[in-house]
């Protein structure tokens, strides 16, 4: 097999630049680990790189079975440690009992899910570098006072710091995208546990931005009583304002008007 075709529902979009290519394995240091997960490696362009890294132990997860192959044909001594299922649905876990960095060029439909299933493992993953739709990555990694802010942006920067690396043009894929690409590095913070109840700051955080464009008093008021929304200025702003310290105080307030 030479080669592997893209396949529109999987959003395939084959790197093809070898800078590139190496650039983004170089953004991954992985210092605190020798595990690394690739995400939907294709026909293995970041792999080769990521292979020549001694200090890693790479393995991918790939659901498309034609790339499979093409990877078990060209990359032997990876076999053992090709991961033939949906990322999405995996027990990680079961793969990695311990910490394990996340690299990958995430196809464009998935990669808030992605992140998304990086939060739920959190305290296993120290590092991700992930090449996404450039409006995504402004998305995540920009700070509050932005229109792009939102609840994934709140979400990750609450346990990591988020940087904007690089941006790719469609160019250097086939086929092209319609959208350019950039690369994100996500970093471990040292906020090992939010100040409050982590599923109802996740709560609220998630029914201010459903309700962007009403101030905290409106979107959260099926929360609060009268005397609550009088109890703190927070709640006169809309949710691009509020800082992850800001959703902090919010959360820690409901909860002290519940208990």
């Amino acid at each position: 097999m030479t080669t592997v075709r893209a396949k529109k529902n999987l959003g395939q979009h084959f790197l093809k630049d070898q800078n590139i290519a190496r650039k983004i394995v170089d953004s991954l240091h992985a210092e605190q680990v020798s595990n690394v997960l690739e995400i939907g490696p294709g026909m293995g362009v970041l792999t080769q790189y990521l292979l020549q890294k001694e200090t890693f132990t790479t393995s991918v997860v790939e659901i498309d079975h034609e790339s499979v192959d093409y990877l078990k044909q060209h990359f032997p001594a990876l076999e053992e440690r090709i991961i033939s299922k949906d990322f999405l649905k995996l027990k990680l876990e079961e793969y990695f009992p311990e910490s394990f960095a996340i690299i990958g060029n995430f196809p464009y439909n998935i990669s808030s899910q992605i992140f998304f299933k990086v939060l739920d493992y959190k305290n296993q993953v120290p590092e991700v570098v992930g090449m996404i739709q450039k409006e995504v990555a402004e998305r995540l990694a920009t700070g509050p006072g932005s229109k792009t802010y939102g609840i994934l942006s709140v979400l990750l920067q609450a346990y990591y710091d988020i940087e904007y690396l690089f941006t790719v043009h469609e160019n250097v894929f086939n086929p092209p995208p319609k959208v350019k690409s950039a690369v994100i590095r996500l970093t471990r913070n040292q906020r090992q546990n939010l100040d409050c109840d982590e599923k109802l700051f996740f709560t609220l955080v998630k029914s201010a931005f459903n309700q962007r464009r009403k101030t905290m008093r409106n979107s959260l008021k099926q929360f609060l009583t009268d005397e609550t929304l009088k109890a703190n200025e927070l709640f006169n702003l809309r949710p691009e304002q509020l800082s992850v310290s800001d959703f902090e105080n919010l959360t820690r307030l409901i909860q002290q008007q519940q208990s």
